[in-house]
């Protein structure tokens, strides 16, 4: 018995140590990785709070936003986002990545959106780009865009 248990312990200490490790293949986030997923959960959580003045302090001023049925600017998304036209209700993120490419961060994010748009309750499975530009020390959305996915 005791043997059996010695046996189950330390089978249970090595997947546990090969369940933690680093995998080689894929770096570990940097500062910056974190930071800007971080402010992406953070502008989900807005969007779906419908925190409209938080909101307008992180869109930059000629931010862009794609949407299936066309595009918006910082202005229209902040007012269809006040006036109810889409409520972003929740957003189920299954994969998430980030590039940079000088002061830009390029996020992507595999979801499945659950909004109310014009009255209506719609889910959908989407690729989300979101771009941030670092000005002054600060990161400023630049562009929104949906994708819709035709998987799940």
């Amino acid at each position: 018995m005791k043997r059996i248990i010695v046996t189950l312990v330390a089978l249970f200490l090595v997947y546990s140590a090969r369940a933690t490790a680093q995998n080689p293949a894929r770096p570990r986030a940097t500062n910056a990785e974190h930071e800007i997923l971080d402010l992406s959960k953070t502008t989900w959580r807005w969007m779906s709070e419908r925190k409209v003045d938080s909101l307008a302090a992180l869109f930059d001023d000629r931010a862009v936003f794609v949407h299936m049925g066309g595009t918006m600017s910082r202005d229209q998304e902040l007012e269809v986002i006040r006036s109810g036209g889409i409520h972003y209700k929740h957003a189920e993120i299954f994969e998430t990545s980030v590039r940079f490419i000088g002061t830009t961060a390029i996020l992507l994010n595999r979801i499945r959106l659950d909004a109310v748009v014009g009255g209506n309750e719609v889910t959908n499975p989407f690729m989300v780009t979101e771009v941030y530009v670092q000005q002054n020390g600060t990161w400023k959305l630049g562009s929104l865009s949906f994708t819709r996915l035709l998987t799940p």
